[in-house]
């Protein structure tokens, strides 16, 4: 078996490998990549239950393709030059796709789903841009650079989801952008002790010298005032760019609506959990438990238009517990 079959690379996880020499069905595909999007642990929904289920299969494509080339950047004992010759191999599998041409299980499902919604490739290739970015930097200088990385990490995906719900609207996308670039710095500003264990710094340099917090400190991990002005800079920040992107959930239909609000919720939620913990991230990572979970549906059930949500002006929700 090729290394590129090895989709994933924890022993737990073995029964996701696949059989180069056999030819999967088209509902055998999609059911494999259920199995990567069930496999992996997300802060925010992925295709959810809540979703009708013809749109979720295709969602599910779009996410095991991004899965896998992610794992490819990121999992294993592998050298950068192993991990950008993946990353090229899946890239070449992608535009074959296009062509019509699909063996593996994850291209298989996800011809299909291109083809019937007409998704076109750039978007999908703005992930492979990222995946690949990230084993070749692993510093950037400037909040306008970490925003170059967001723009090809992670807005392609709420639009891929948009056009899968028949939106090509500029305007729409544009909203999906914000929240996709907030939760991506979020997601950033929460793993900020898994990062550094890989040798990455997504926090902007330019930020931690306006803070005082130098590469010293940062290299040891040191918690202290610094930290805790550099965090929460960041967290009010990224917070500024999820309302930027609020409308959107009120300007689609119902059957996508409370999917957006629940993501939405689901970021914001991460953020008040590092204040809550003091913005201590190197202490424990922030994660959303049973409870958070049920907060975040009850919200998204309530909530229409999230411009007018200001969890900070209200004394305490109803039926908030914390």
């Amino acid at each position: 078996m090729k290394e590129s079959e090895v989709i994933l690379n924890k022993p737990e996880e073995s029964k996701l490998l696949i059989d180069p020499t056999r030819n999967y069905t088209l509902e055998e595909s999609f059911d494999y990549c259920a199995s990567i999007t069930g496999t992996h642990y997300e802060n925010f929904p992925v295709a959810s239950f809540f979703l009708p289920h013809e749109k979720r299969q295709y969602i599910q494509a779009i996410y095991a393709f991004s899965r896998v080339a992610d794992d490819f950047a990121d999992e294993g004992e592998r050298v950068s030059s192993e991990r950008i010759a993946l990353l090229e191999d899946w890239e070449k599998k992608l535009q074959q796709c296009y062509e019509g041409e699909a063996n593996h299980p994850v291209f298989i499902a996800l011809k299909d789903t291109v083809k019937r919604l007409d998704i076109p490739i750039e978007p999908l290739r703005d992930l492979l841009t990222a995946f690949k970015r990230d084993v070749v930097q692993n510093r950037y200088e400037t909040f306008d650079d970490l925003l170059g990385y967001c723009k090809c990490s992670a807005n392609p995906v709420g639009r891929l989801v948009l056009i899968i719900f028949n939106y090509r609207d500029e305007k729409l996308f544009e909203l999906s952008d914000h929240v996709c670039t907030a939760l991506q710095l979020a997601n950033f500003w929460q793993d900020v002790k898994i990062d550094r264990e890989k040798n990455r710094l997504y926090i902007p340099v330019e930020d931690m010298d306006r803070c005082n917090y130098g590469m010293e400190k940062w290299n040891s991990g040191v918690m202290g005032d610094e930290f805790k002005e550099l965090m929460k800079f960041e967290i009010e920040r990224t917070r500024e760019i999820f309302y930027l992107g609020a409308e959107l959930p009120s300007l689609v239909t119902k059957d996508l609506q409370l999917e957006l609000k629940l993501i939405w919720f689901g970021g914001m939620a991460i953020l008040n959990k590092i204040e809550k913990q003091k913005y201590d991230v190197w202490k424990s990572r922030p994660k959303l438990r049973m409870k958070d979970l049920f907060l975040i549906l009850t919200r998204g059930l309530i909530y229409n238009d999230l411009r007018n949500y200001k969890k900070k002006k209200l004394k305490k929700e109803p039926w908030d517990l914390t």
